[in-house]
């Protein structure tokens, strides 16, 4: 039996109830407003149910059948932009489009590297990311709006398959001339009340203070950012520690001044970056393909564990 909509419709449908608005949806698929409404009211008509409520001056919501055919319908067209990729493969070569996201501070790290091996191995793929805030890039991934994405385990993958692709433990770091500063190891209670600079965006807390907080250590905050080059000039002028991640290239600030990172003596627990994909979603050939080379490319640790001496790192 042959469905009288068209894949065009799909497209159309999707961007309106991704983007929330026709108008929106009509800049995003490079079509007039009334083109778009006209082709959803016609996929209505042929579907036999209502997907759309429209309210003047208040964007659209979908209905009940609309978020069944929302799903379903981004998976039919994910099917098909598979299908005119596989037909303009060669044998055994990787074409079409593919969109990573990236939890914003893990960026700067995982995308260039993967980027840049993955497009020299499959230079066919037009290999595009997105990065920015970790709920953000979940939301976008369980939406359509990238195909896998990188992120911290956080216990709360609802709706995501995640492959973990590297294991991460916390460091302090500190002014070059801070009293600890060339310690083989520190415990977090000889940072007691010591003031601490903080990589997070209130009102959540940040993984810093989670941590001094599980070693029974109440964090003495002193500053909070969003930018992590702040945090590392703030530490650097000896304003402040900070516990850290991901390990930075530079052993001095943004500003030039040196940095010390420390080991931590505590058990603390270790952080895992996954990669992942929505659970609803099979991922595609070139999906499946750039998730093993993240994997492979991953699999040894950034850098040797930490010593004594200047440092950099990200939350």
């Amino acid at each position: 039996m042959t469905a009288d909509f068209s894949l065009r419709q799909l497209e159309y449908f999707v961007a309106v109830a991704s983007t929330g608005s026709m108008s929106a949806a009509a800049v995003q698929c490079h079509a007039s407003q009334a083109g778009i409404s006209t082709a959803i009211t016609d996929l209505e008509r042929r579907l036999g149910v209502q997907l759309l409520v429209r309210r003047r001056s208040k964007g659209v919501f979908l209905t009940e059948a609309g978020v069944r055919v929302f799903d379903r319908a981004q998976t039919m067209l994910a099917g098909a932009e598979d299908l005119a990729a596989s037909a303009r493969e060669e044998k055994g070569r990787l074409a079409g489009r593919l969109t990573i996201g990236c939890y914003a501070t893990l960026s700067p790290f995982l995308v260039p590297p993967l980027v840049d091996g993955f497009t020299k191995t499959h230079p066919a793929v037009d290999l595009q990311f997105m990065d920015g805030p970790q709920d953000e890039i979940r939301q976008a991934l369980l939406e359509g709006a990238c195909d896998l994405a990188l992120l911290y385990e956080t216990g709360a993958e609802a709706g995501l398959s995640c492959t973990t692709v590297r294991v991460c433990r916390p460091y302090v770091i500190l002014s070059a001339d801070h009293p600890l500063a060339r310690r083989e190891a520190v415990s977090l209670i000889e940072l007691t009340d010591e003031p601490l600079v903080v990589y997070a965006s209130p009102p959540a807390p940040s993984n810093a203070e989670r941590w001094l907080l599980g070693a029974g250590v109440k964090p003495a905050i002193r500053y909070r950012t969003s930018s992590i080059e702040a945090v590392r000039s703030l530490v650097a002028r000896g304003l402040g520690f900070s516990m850290l991640l991901q390990r930075w290239p530079t052993d001095t600030s943004f500003e030039g001044l040196p940095l010390a990172s420390v080991p931590i003596s505590d058990p603390l627990d270790q952080v895992k970056v996954v990669i992942a994909h929505a659970s609803s979603v099979t991922p595609t050939r070139r999906a499946r393909a750039f998730a093993q080379y993240a994997r492979d490319a991953l699999a040894a640790p950034a850098v040797p564990a930490p010593r004594p001496g200047p440092a950099g790192a990200d939350d």
